[in-house]
Order: C-alpha cells, then structure tokens, then sequence
C-alpha cells in the first residue's frame, strides 16, 4: 500500500557560535543550547555526518571558536495536517495582508514547518514576513511587511500601541454588562504537560482588553474585543478572567487560568476566534489604513 501521507523537504538549522562557548566541543553546544534532544541524540547525528562546522564534516569533540557556523540537517518529515490556503486582503509594494484559516499555524513549531502560514506566504511573495502571530486556532488578518523599512515602522507602530486591533468571539454565559475594560495581568503559570503557559498571574505582564456584547444567545454571546496589547492568548485569557470564558475553549476556564487537572494545551481546538479589523499607518506613505476580515459564520450577527 502507497502512503497518502506526504514528507516536507525538511530544514537546515544554522547558528553562529558566541563568545559563550569558545573553547567548547561541538557535543557540548549542541546538548546545552538545543535541550529538545539529550547527548545521545546529538552524538547519533554527529556520527551520521548530520552536523557541520563552517560547512565541513566534524566529530562530537571538535573544538568550536568563536565565530563558527554549525548547521544540521533535520531530514524530511511527516507533518500535522492543516489548511493551508489563505486570502490575500490587500498587498502593495510595501505590505501585504492576509486571511488566515483556523487551524493554520502562524509560525513554526511542534513539527510545523510547510503548513504554516510564513511558509506559505512566502510562497506567494517571498519577500512577505508575518509581523504578528495568531493563535493556531483564530482566524483571520494577519499584516506582513514586504520591506526591511516597512517592517521596522510598523514594528513601531505596534510598539507605541498605535495599531488597533479588533476581535469577534463567541463567549459564555449572560454577563450583566454591555461594555467591561479589562486589565488583568498575563504570564507564565505552571502546566501539568508543559512547563508552563500564559495565563492570567499577578506577576505577569500589564494587559489591556476592551469587550463589547454585540449580540445575546442562548448559548452565551458574540463579543467584539479591542486588544491595546498583544499578550500570548489574551483574548482567551480575559474573557476567562471577566468569568466569561469562550465556548468550547479546553484550556482557560474562570480566573483566566487553566482549568484544574486539564491536559489541554494552548493550540488545542474548540473555541471560535477571529480578526476582524486591523487600522494602522502605512510605512511608507502615512495614509490611514483599515484592513477588515468578514468573520465566519457562527460569530457573524443575526
């Protein structure tokens, strides 16, 4: 039987040696810097001719300088399946935005590498890089810059919170307000699976979400939300954090933080968020700059 299944053309990692670890073996830097494999594993790849020094074949106790290049081969693998196709919102010389799918990855990671949305991007435009993340499993804009001057002026923007940032979502329960400002706290609290995951936390970082019912169900109700910072989850977090966590979300449930002996992890499915709107500068002309994205069908209002 032929496998339908099909292997990406897998990833050549590079990374230059720092002052830190001058004078070190090659085994040595690969098993402190890269902890996601232990000594064994690293060793097996060196002994396989799977890990260079300046492009030249090197043993496990080679002796790094600073300076040097090592570069491993990771061979292709069978990736998680996601969608991949995405709808471009409006490009230019300078920018390029884009509808992502639910289920897409942004970014690379746990074993994502060809389906993700920069990887695909940049098969339509290669010089497109993501200037922002969303969660796997929200839809909707994500703005790309095309130039090094366009990725530094909108990075700018973002960092003095000059872009606005819109949100729909469909969340729980019958709150007894229309409008709530919410400013609790995200950062890193402990996971049972992973060392950690952000939540709501006391020393985390400052947070700012505001949240406006659109429209009552029976099931709970569709809210839009403007983010005034962009922490990991923060959407997810404080609608948890107001007692009103999204529907069908596996993670956050009331406080913000993950619901007691859950097993969920954060790009795990269920919940329905999307990116509706996105008002910035454009980089190079200064014009004012409203990319919108029609939400999908559950979280549009009847």
């Amino acid at each position: 039987m032929i496998s339908s299944e099909k292997f990406n053309f897998g990833f050549q990692y590079c990374e230059q040696v720092s002052k830190a670890f001058h004078g070190e073996t090659l085994l040595t830097y690969l098993a402190q810097k890269f902890r996601h494999s232990n000594e064994v594993e690293w060793r097996a790849r060196i002994d396989k001719n799977h890990v260079l020094i300046n492009e030249t074949h090197a043993s496990a106790d080679s002796i790094l300088n600073k300076g040097d290049w090592v570069s491993w081969q990771r061979p292709p693998w069978i990736e998680p399946t996601a969608p991949t196709e995405f709808i471009v919102l409006f490009e230019d010389d300078d920018i390029l935005a884009v509808a992502k799918p639910a289920g897409l990855p942004t970014l690379p990671g746990a074993n994502f590498f060809q389906n993700t949305l920069l990887h695909q991007v940049q098969c339509y435009a290669a010089n497109a890089t993501p200037l922002h993340r969303l969660g796997r499993w929200t839809s909707g804009i994500v703005l790309c810059a095309r130039t090094h001057a366009a990725r530094k002026e909108l990075l700018r923007q973002w960092s003095v919170r000059a872009v606005l940032k819109r949100y729909r979502a469909l969340a729980a329960g019958a709150p007894d307000w229309n409008t709530l400002t919410v400013r609790t706290p995200i950062g890193p609290v402990p996971h049972a699976l992973l060392e950690s995951v952000h939540a709501a936390s006391p020393k985390g970082k400052a947070a700012l979400s505001h949240i406006t019912v659109r429209e009552r169900r029976e099931n709970g109700f569709v809210c839009d939300v403007t983010i005034e910072t962009g922490r990991p989850h923060q959407i997810r977090i404080h609608l948890a954090a107001a007692g009103h966590p999204l529907v069908g979300d596996p993670l956050y449930g009331f406080g913000g933080v993950p619901k007691p002996d859950t097993l969920a992890v954060p790009g795990d499915p269920g919940y329905s968020l999307h990116a509706t709107e996105l008002r910035f500068r454009h980089p190079h002309s200064g014009q004012s700059m409203l990319i919108e994205c029609e939400p999908p069908e559950l979280l549009r209002l009847r």
